[in-house]
């Protein structure tokens, strides 16, 4: 597009697939339109017009673009808006965003809301015009599952993976014991397949790791404290959706520590883990079943802290379901039912819209505190926190890092420790900051007391743990 296409555009005036905005300082008001537009016919947002139709273009710099970006990222499902930088004069551009609806895709929704455009005007969309549209076009993001994958062939598959879930289905009464084995056959029962060809479901639930679809993929992060600034463990897996989940399992196992209580009634202590662990499964499976995966870009995120647990998958609640309904009885509208069916015939969930009340269930059953769920940024999140008991005891095996064993260790051999005399004995010892956030953790989780405070302080094992192995 040149500067004399622009204007020739301009001097039709804006009307249902045209708009005009001075500059990137009403991007707000262009992410609606555009959500709009993609929602009607399609059409054009032109920054660097005036409403009066002079062509006066800006600046664009780096940040320019990356504010550009940043409204695309509040498109849902995944926008297809593609963007085109139209030299005019000097150093000023044209940017023309170009909304190009997607047929079986839709209705989209900016910042959470879905929007319509009339004439030259955008207005939000009434409920039952989005519902009569989210019927009309199948379903929107549902129908991407049911797709067909482009480059998907039955040997992209892990045949071995399709064929233990039927194994486990027949096990949980959920597939008939005449199944087969015939791996053309099993795909049509669940069904992935359409006319002989693999749908994009099939690549998420049984796919090998490939490049046509890196949104299957899991992020699994242990910080060191309460936020992002330091690492212990940091790593992506990618793979069909039961690996990625066995995956997350094992980085639980690897990294929550295990507690210990004493029940009465019972002589022998009772070890249970930091969080639930069919919660923290529970949490993982309904984020692999409910996620958008039609970012190519968007993941299964899981983050462990000191004080809490996250889960998040991308894509937000259906249009008009809050977050405080999770924890009540709700009805299920499953943003994939054909991924969840084959999780439901693996047995790996029981009713669909009550694996969130699960998970409160079981966190309030092991005496934590209800987990919290929210949505932000285009994704939805569950957080987990631990309990708080009197009497804890860890084991210190590779639920805790090294260095906390080592000062565990140092510990024994004396009654009470400074810092500084902790740091001078450990090999290589790290800043004070980071032992001090240690001893936090070790105090936290019951093993260390400390006496005092600032400089005279000091710390010591706990009475119940002064003989920890």
């Amino acid at each position: 597009m040149s500067k004399a296409d622009i204007e020739r555009i301009v001097a039709q005036g804006e009307s249902q697939t045209l708009e005009f905005e001075r500059s990137t300082g009403q991007l707000t008001r262009a992410g609606e339109t555009l959500c709009g537009m993609l929602n009607g016919s399609g059409g054009m947002v032109m920054v660097g017009v005036t409403d009066s139709g002079e062509v006066v273009g800006q600046v664009v710099a780096d940040s320019t673009l990356q504010k550009v970006a940043a409204m695309l990222r509040d498109f849902e499902p995944q926008a297809p808006i593609r963007v085109e930088r139209v030299p005019i004069e000097g150093d000023r551009e044209i940017l023309v965003l170009h909304a190009q609806p997607s047929p079986g895709l839709g209705p989209w929704t900016y910042r959470g809301r879905a929007y319509q455009r009339v004439g030259p005007t955008t207005s939000t969309m009434p409920q039952a015009e989005y519902l009569r549209y989210f019927l009309d076009r199948g379903q929107g993001v549902t129908e991407w599952e049911k797709m067909l994958a482009p480059e998907g062939m039955i040997d992209d598959l892990d045949h071995q993976e399709i064929l233990r879930t039927v194994r486990l289905g027949i096990q949980a009464g959920r597939l008939p014991e005449d199944t087969g084995s015939s791996i053309p056959d099993i795909l049509d029962r669940f069904p992935l397949r359409r006319d002989g060809r693999l749908n994009n479901a099939a690549m998420v639930l049984f796919g090998k790791p490939a490049l046509h679809f890196p949104q299957c993929c899991i992020r699994l992060a242990r910080f060191d404290g309460t936020t992002k600034d330091e690492f212990i463990d940091n790593r992506q897996e990618m793979g069909g959706a039961f690996f990625l989940l066995e995956e997350a399992m094992t980085f639980f196992r690897r990294h929550l520590s295990i507690a210990g209580r004493f029940v009465p009634g019972r002589i022998e202590r009772v070890d249970t883990p930091e969080y639930p662990v069919f919660a923290l499964r529970e949490a993982v499976v309904n984020a692999l079943i409910h996620r958008s995966y039609v970012n190519a870009g968007g993941a299964v995120s899981v983050a462990i802290f000191d004080d809490r647990l996250e889960v998040w998958s991308e894509g937000l609640l259906p249009f008009g379901q809050q977050p405080e309904e999770l924890t009540k009885p709700h009805t299920s509208r499953p943003r994939n039912p054909v991924i969840a069916g084959v999780f439901y015939r693996r047995g790996l969930i029981e009713a669909w819209g009550r694996g969130t009340q699960r998970i409160v269930a079981l966190c309030v059953e092991a005496g934590l505190p209800e987990p919290e769920f929210g949505q932000l940024a285009g994704a939805v999140w569950v957080r987990f926190w631990p309990g708080r008991t009197t009497s804890v005891h860890i084991k210190t095996d590779d639920r805790l890092t090294h260095r906390q064993r080592a000062i565990l260790e140092l510990m024994k051999r004396r009654e009470a420790m400074a810092l500084r005399e902790i740091r001078a004995k450990l090999d290589s010892p790290p800043t004070a900051r980071t032992i001090q956030r240690d001893l936090k953790r070790l105090e936290r989780l019951g093993l260390v007391l400390m006496e005092g405070r600032g400089r005279g302080a000091v710390y010591r094992l706990t009475t119940d743990n002064s003989d920890t192995e």
